[in-house]
């Protein structure tokens, strides 16, 4: 009697650990799709805004070089100015690039850690 009794109690446990098995499949597979649709998204809006932000600086550095133009009489060194002024971000963006891992490891791990 005992000896039933048991196994009973070990066909339920085999059928609840297949239950939790397809169970905690399920829920990484949704937890994966969750975690791959938001950077998904999330690069998709970067690009569309970053591509504005280009346009628009780009429109900009072009009327600053212009302007610099006139007031120096010379296309050559309005361009060279602008140009400059490019090189120097760049450098400073170089420099504290290991400041700028910070706040994009935080932001990203906020997301996947969720």
């Amino acid at each position: 009697m005992a000896f039933e009794e048991f196994k009973q109690d070990l066909s339920g446990l085999e059928a609840d650990m297949r239950s939790y098995i397809e169970h905690s499949d399920e829920y990484l597979r949704l937890k994966i799709f969750k975690v791959l649709m938001h950077y998904i998204t999330g690069i998709v809006k970067f690009l569309m805004i970053g591509t504005g932000f280009v346009f628009a600086l780009l429109f900009l550095s072009f009327a600053a070089c212009l302007a610099m133009s006139e007031a120096l009489s010379s296309y050559l060194g309005g361009f060279l100015i602008v140009g400059g002024f490019y090189i120097v971000v760049a450098i400073l963006l170089y420099l504290f690039r290991e400041r700028l891992n910070e706040p994009v490891i935080k932001k990203v791990s906020k997301y996947y850690f969720d």
